[in-house]
């Protein structure tokens, strides 16, 4: 498995102030330095990155400068995060071309994965159609992350219409979309993280891991969440791919926060090695 960092913890997350007027510029941010964030990353020994499509789209026509600081310090953009409301027809061509650009951006600089969020929650509540639309919306990001070369996965979250299991199940009824669990966001909607990861298995393309304890997100081993079954439930899948720690926010430094889930992750890794070392043996 490959370890890489979200630089969401560098500022935490916002939207662009231009999507209040203009869907089409609706991109997350990290509000903090970009250039920072990836140079505590690389020192907190990951080998790999996550972005926002916005802090992405900032190096537009700049693509060159980001490619230098990439190889400088020996990280590989692992993939870019992207969401939309996806239930609202009228707007969704809008939402899908904020994504493509997005998608083909980080294709450029070898990006692997394309990550999306979503699912609008309305004033009146979740409508049964939703989950039909929301699934078409993921469908179509599918095709477009395939036509730029990147694996689209979807990323249940907190806040809209896909946070518990159940409802999770729903949304797959109607997509082929891969799945990317965020253990923290699932704990936190009602789910058993490690039963999830089985349950969707055969979607599981990419992951995302936080702690989690009394409504708050931390950093690896800082929490309740048991990543002795997460990591097994990995290990059963033979998922060698990129696991990727985020955090949306830290009281400390972002670096501290990085270097504490690198330290924890790592270890616990390394014991799950000698285990089955022993166990071979």
């Amino acid at each position: 498995m490959h370890l890489a960092y979200q630089t969401n913890t560098w500022g935490g997350v916002v939207g662009h102030p231009a999507g209040v007027t203009s869907v089409k510029d609706l991109f997350y941010l990290a509000n903090d330095s970009t250039e920072q964030a990836l140079h505590d990353i690389s020192g907190a020994g990951y080998q790999g990155f996550e972005l926002f499509d916005g802090n992405l789209m900032e190096y537009a026509g700049q693509e060159e400068n980001l490619r230098r600081l990439m190889e400088q310090l020996r990280l590989e953009l692992v993939a870019v995060y992207s969401g939309a409301n996806f239930i609202y027809p009228e707007i969704l061509e809008e939402e899908l071309g904020k994504i493509e650009r997005a998608a083909h951006l980080a294709a450029g600089l070898a990006a692997t994965h394309l990550v999306v969020g979503g699912g609008a929650v309305r004033a009146t509540g979740t409508e049964e159609r939703d989950y039909r639309l929301l699934g078409e919306g993921l469908e179509r990001v599918v095709q477009l992350a395939a036509q730029a070369g990147l694996i689209a996965s979807f990323h249940p979250h907190l806040g809209t219409c896909a946070e518990s299991p159940e409802q999770v199940k729903q949304v797959f009824e109607h997509t082929s979309i891969g799945f990317c669990p965020d253990t923290a966001h699932l704990e936190a909607g009602g789910g058993d993280p490690a039963d999830l990861i089985e349950t969707f298995g055969d979607r599981l393309r990419y992951v995302h891991l936080k702690d989690y304890a009394d409504g708050a997100f931390l950093p690896l081993g800082q929490g309740q969440q048991d990543f002795s079954r997460i990591l097994a439930a990995l290990e059963a899948l033979r998922y060698d791919g990129w696991i990727t720690v985020e955090l949306d926010s830290y009281e400390g430094s972002p670096a501290e926060a990085a270097l504490i889930s690198r330290t924890f992750l790592e270890g616990r890794l390394a014991r799950r090695n000698e285990e089955q070392g022993i166990r071979q043996g």
